[in-house]
């Protein structure tokens, strides 16, 4: 069995579901008493979040190296980031660590893959939606991506994402205002799947409200994880 260093916190609603899953399926997978090796450094996403606002990417990504530097000393095989956003200095950390980053963006590209579904939506913070390292790491996978293009649906989506579904508020009327958007990019663009591009919005909506397939990057990260773990990857 390998152990995976998990880079967790942003929000923790999310990195509680890595947890639960991720020791779920281990155990399903290896039978008795398995469980997963895990190391879960949990950062403090208030001071995270203040350098997102404030454009401090670098400072970001600087703490996350430190982060990933303890998680090597400990010995992890892998290092895996909770969440969509920060996977913006992801980048970073592969030049300057010396072990393997799962990127959750070429998890979901895989299970779009797999589907024969290359035509896809993307939500997820407006960082995610407006900016290139998610985005061109799909098209990299292969995948034709579209996000919504109007500003006010984008600052929508965000809002909820960071002022409800982080503190694990579940409101039917943000489901709403998702399933419609999502719906225009289905008549707008003819998009064959969305990408659930944040961590926290499996919490709001699931596939058998909507008319195309989803592809959840929280699961199929988690997935691969897994298969890091009991060494199938």
């Amino acid at each position: 069995m390998k152990t995976v260093g998990i880079i967790g916190g942003m929000s923790y609603q999310s990195t509680l579901h890595y947890y639960q899953r991720i020791n779920e399926q281990v155990n399903e997978k290896l039978g008795g008493l398995a469980s997963a090796k895990l190391l879960i450094y949990n950062v403090d996403f208030e001071e995270i979040r203040k350098l997102m606002i404030e454009e401090k990417w670098q400072s970001i990504g600087n703490i996350l190296l430190e982060i990933s530097r303890k998680l090597e000393q400990f010995g992890v095989d892998y290092i895996a980031i909770a969440t969509n956003t920060i996977h913006k200095v992801a980048s970073f950390l592969e030049e300057n660590i010396s072990i393997p980053l799962i990127h959750i963006s070429d998890c979901v590209a895989k299970k779009c893959i797999e589907n024969n579904i290359k035509k896809v939506g993307v939500l997820g913070t407006r960082y995610t939606m407006t900016e290139e390292f998610v985005i061109d790491r799909l098209r990299r996978n292969g995948l034709e991506t579209f996000t919504p293009n109007d500003i006010s649906d984008i600052l929508t989506i965000d809002n909820i994402i960071f002022y409800e579904l982080c503190k694990g508020v579940i409101k039917n009327s943000s489901k709403k205002i998702y399933i419609n958007i999502i719906n225009n990019m289905i008549k707008k663009y003819g998009i064959e799947g969305i990408i659930f591009g944040c961590t926290e919005i499996e919490m709001l909506i699931s596939e058998k409200e909507l008319s195309i397939p989803v592809f959840d990057t929280t699961k199929e990260h988690i997935n691969t994880i897994v298969e890091h773990i009991v060494e199938k990857r």
